[in-house]
């Protein structure tokens, strides 16, 4: 069942991030972001998908929505994650329906994600949701010290 997240679903979603994504990020820290985003409702969203018999969270998606000066609103998927041993189960697809059906109440008129170079499974994912890449482009970062 996909359900609204919770703060106390933190150290799934950290498990998951960690095997799945490859983010070792502390379990106690993944709270707090978690939190702080769940007070933020007008900008993210956040959705688990929980096995109805075990109540394990298996997966789940965060997008917020993507403001600019020459677009009109969208969500960008900041994350989708499924547990690898219940992939290819729809899990996925169910989360990005519930964004999309989101994001028709909300009237936007499109959804953006960013995904991996490498991650060829992904990617034909989301080509068989109906996505389609628009653009190659590279991600700049700096560390602040």
């Amino acid at each position: 069942m996909i359900r609204k997240c919770e703060v106390a679903d933190s150290p799934a979603i950290q498990k998951i991030n960690q095997i799945e994504l490859g983010y070792d990020y502390p379990v106690e820290k993944t709270a707090a972001n978690i939190k702080r985003l769940l007070n933020d409702p007008e900008h993210h969203y956040l959705w688990v998908f929980e096995d109805d018999s075990t109540k394990k969270v298996e997966g789940y998606l965060h997008a917020e929505v993507f403001e600019e000066t020459y677009f009109d609103p969208m969500f960008n998927v900041l994350a989708l994650a499924v547990d690898s041993s219940v992939q290819k189960k729809g899990i996925g697809s169910q989360l990005m329906h519930t964004l999309e059906k989101q994001a028709k109440n909300l009237g936007m008129k499109e959804i953006r994600l960013n995904s991996g170079e490498s991650r060829l499974g992904a990617h034909k994912f989301y080509e068989k949701l109906g996505y389609t890449s628009n653009k190659m482009q590279k991600r700049f970062g700096k560390t602040i010290k």
